[in-house]
């Protein structure tokens, strides 16, 4: 587990070296919320709220609204829906339609849970100001964690993703490459079957764009089974 998030910390680290890139801090904050309705289907709602330029500036809000489908223990698809509320630089908002489809596998050996996320994405932003609002965006999220599990209520976890630009109307340029990564060393808290909390840092850094930016997050989260 050690040399796992030293290995996550050192690639962070290496984002200075392959670009002259900004960097920023903030902290992202969500509340979860899902409702089991049998064995095999869910429902989900995600609220989140970021702050950006060292903590001092509201990034965005975004709303999800999903359902899940669980055909096998290994086995998880999800689709959901998410509004997003993006604050720009002249305090007006930007407003963006999201829609994800998400396949999860797990495995556990021993004490570790193994997963993997692969989340197909399209996006469209400000389609009744611009003709170009309606051009949707395409991307494909991997995503890897791996889990301690103590049979007590805290989890440690760690996880890393990557982010292919399939296409984008918006930044031609970068159709086909990968473009963006996440480091992630985090806590679950589990109270109870309904109540969980959870606390993270996460390092994104991003190549193959014009202005690159390393982001330095700290995540909050808390979670409610009904």
């Amino acid at each position: 587990m050690k040399k796992l998030v030293f290995v996550l910390i050192a690639l962070a680290a290496m984002s200075d070296v392959f670009g002259q890139a900004t960097n920023d801090a903030g902290l992202w904050a969500t509340f979860n919320i899902d409702k089991k309705l049998n064995d095999k289907f869910s429902l989900f709602a995600t609220e989140e709220f970021r702050l950006r330029e060292n903590f001092s500036r509201v990034n965005l809000f975004y709303t999800d609204l999903g359902v899940e489908y669980r055909p096998a223990k290994f086995l998880k698809v999800a689709l959901a829906y998410r509004l997003i509320e993006k604050n720009l630089e002249d305090d007006s908002y930007s407003y963006r339609h999201r829609f994800m489809l998400d396949i999860t596998l797990k495995k556990k050996f021993g004490k570790f849970a193994l997963s993997y996320r692969q989340r197909l994405q399209r996006e469209v932003r400000n389609i009744n100001s611009s003709r170009d609002g309606f051009m949707p965006e395409w991307y494909s999220r991997n995503k890897f964690t791996v889990k301690l599990d103590l049979d007590k209520k805290i989890t440690p976890y760690i996880a890393a993703e990557f982010r292919y630009q399939i296409v984008n109307p918006r930044a031609v340029e970068i159709n086909g490459l990968w473009h963006r990564s996440r480091y992630v060393a985090g806590l679950d808290y589990k109270m109870n079957d309904k109540n969980a909390f959870g606390l993270y840092y996460l390092v994104q850094q991003e190549y193959n764009v014009s202005a690159p930016q390393n982001l330095y997050i700290v995540g909050i989260e808390y979670s409610l089974s009904l």
